[in-house]
């Protein structure tokens, strides 16, 4: 049956105790068609009801006291507190330090990453697509999080289910918005006017530039494989997957 058999992906990282932080794939839910089966978006033209349900299993699998503070994504460098989201709002990054506020990002090919301080204080969530990485979404999260008294050199980092450098192909356009010398070791050269481009090495690069050294994950390629991901360099119209980080309360 449907809704029965949620697949989640559980970072291998030193995520300190009361830390807990998870990617879904596309198993394990109630959409049909391509947005098969564990959709969590609203926006891609997928049935409310089937998300809503989707989005209720989740919850019950994951023990949640409520729902994720979910964003309307816009591939910016936009960073908010998820203590005070009561419903979505435009941004790219979310950050908490409140028992049980869940930070949540979706994606599908983009990268998702996580952070974290060593004592388990604050947690984010950030949507690494090529812009916002190009905007300085992730120097944008790691001053979100000093101004709260963490140290840079105190996160940790977990990149999650992206798409891969060999299948990202882009053109002009990206490579000149990544003119900053982080990007040169992201970009591979195929043809004449087009790159292979790596999400993991640009984040590697923007968070090492930030001051965070310890940083994990980046093995995954959304666009090779189907079944446990969607993709929407792969397949156009399709759901979405979601990450997900947050401080547990002992109950």
């Amino acid at each position: 049956m449907a809704g029965t058999g949620i697949q989640l992906i559980f970072p291998d990282w030193p995520a300190p105790p009361g830390v807990v932080a998870v990617s879904t794939t596309r198993t394990g839910g109630m959409s049909d068609g391509p947005y098969a089966s564990l959709n969590l978006a609203r926006h891609v033209g997928d049935l409310d009801a089937a998300v809503d349900k989707n989005r209720a299993l989740l919850m019950r699998r994951l023990d949640l006291v409520e729902q994720p503070r979910w964003l309307n994504q816009v591939h910016g460098n936009r960073v908010v507190a998820a203590e005070r989201i009561t419903h979505p709002v435009a941004a790219d990054a979310a950050i908490a330090s409140a028992l049980d506020v869940v930070c949540a990002v979706m994606t599908a090919d983009c990268l998702p990453i996580l952070l974290c301080d060593r004592r388990g204080t604050t947690v984010a969530a950030v949507h690494g697509g090529w812009r916002g990485l190009a905007s300085g979404v992730i120097a944008a999260t790691v001053a979100a999080l000093t101004s709260r008294g963490i140290a840079a050199a105190d996160l940790l980092a977990w990149l999650g289910p992206a798409i891969g450098p060999a299948v990202y192909e882009v053109g002009e356009d990206v490579r000149n918005a990544m003119r900053a010398a982080e990007a040169a070791a992201a970009l591979t050269a195929t043809i004449p006017g087009r790159w292979h481009l790596d999400l993991y090495a640009l984040a590697r690069a923007g968070l090492r530039a930030c001051g965070v050294a310890a940083i994990h994950g980046g093995d995954f390629c959304t666009y090779a494989e189907p079944r446990r991901f969607f993709s929407y360099r792969r397949e156009g119209v399709c759901g979405r997957q979601a990450t997900l980080i947050w401080r547990r309360s002992i109950r």
